[in-house]
């Protein structure tokens, strides 16, 4: 262990209260916004933190090199400080500041500790040190985000495209919003699905949520009206509206082959009448 680390691990370990005191303070713990529950988490956090730098400085870890084995703990802690707080909806700039914040109250008790000419040496690697966690949580924030982000967006992806049943034999996928080739997958596989575990025999895209057709979005259409009749069950499209059929017509789209009708309704009688069922009024 150097001087320098040697150093900061002792004021670590001689004035840890006063470093978690005083870095909450600087924090922010001590506003009044901030709940108990709020003051406990953060000094939990804060604990965790001083913790793995004291040990590792203790173990000889060089802050030059910071993906080093002995960095491995308190990387972690950062880690999970740094997800914690991404799930939670704060920012990258507040997990930042909270970490950054260490550097107060070691620099005010390195005057007072240290001979004179070990103190620029100790305020640099302070510095450099906090520095370098605060860049980990950065780095791990915007990851966690990321992911966050992906996981919502295959959650909106899945609710956005229900497969309902609307009668025996017969389903149902209303489309609302623009497809795309990630979307018209997950249509494609979820409609698959059910047309195999219902044993239903016609399906039916609604496409009246759709605000524009155009090739890219009909080609997706066809490649799934082709697998489901790979599945041995047929499609009919509906929400065809005046100005999607000009579009489809104006871009050379062929639909031949393929049932079609303006509204959800009509193609649901449709759909009843090829299965052999007949709607008639009681009244």
């Amino acid at each position: 262990m150097n001087q320098h680390n040697e150093a900061i691990a002792r004021l670590l370990t001689q004035h840890e209260e006063k470093i978690l005191d005083d870095w909450l303070r600087e924090a922010g713990a001590a506003s009044t916004r901030v709940t108990d529950a709020g003051r406990r988490s953060m000094r939990a956090e804060a604990e965790d933190i001083l913790r793995a730098l004291r040990e590792a400085l203790q173990a000889g870890a060089d802050p030059e090199m910071f993906q080093a084995p002995q960095w491995a703990p308190l990387r972690q802690t950062l880690e999970s400080l740094s997800r914690s707080r991404a799930a939670q909806g704060q920012s990258a700039g507040d997990t930042t500041m909270f970490v950054q914040a260490i550097k107060r109250p070691l620099f005010a008790l390195v005057p007072a500790q240290l001979p004179a000419d070990a103190q620029v040496p100790a305020l640099w690697a302070i510095s450099a040190l906090a520095d370098r966690m605060a860049q980990v949580t950065v780095s791990l924030y915007q990851q966690t985000r990321e992911d966050i982000i992906r996981r919502q967006q295959q959650d909106l992806l899945e609710l956005s495209t229900p497969v309902i049943k609307l009668f025996e034999g017969v389903l149902a996928v209303p489309m609302i919003g623009t497809l795309d080739s990630a979307r018209t997958q997950v249509v494609m596989e979820t409609l698959l699905e059910r047309i195999v575990s219902t044993g239903s025999r016609l399906a039916i895209i609604d496409i009246t949520g759709v605000p524009t057709v155009d090739t890219l979005v009909a080609q997706h259409l066809l490649k799934t009206v082709a697998a489901i009749r790979l599945m041995g069950a047929e499609c009919i499209i509906s929400g065809i509206r005046p100005q999607i059929a000009q579009t489809i017509v104006h871009l050379g789209i062929d639909l031949q082959g393929i049932a079609s009708k303006a509204s959800l309704a009509d193609a649901l009688s449709l759909a009843l009448e090829q299965q052999g069922y007949v709607i008639t009024r009681t009244k």
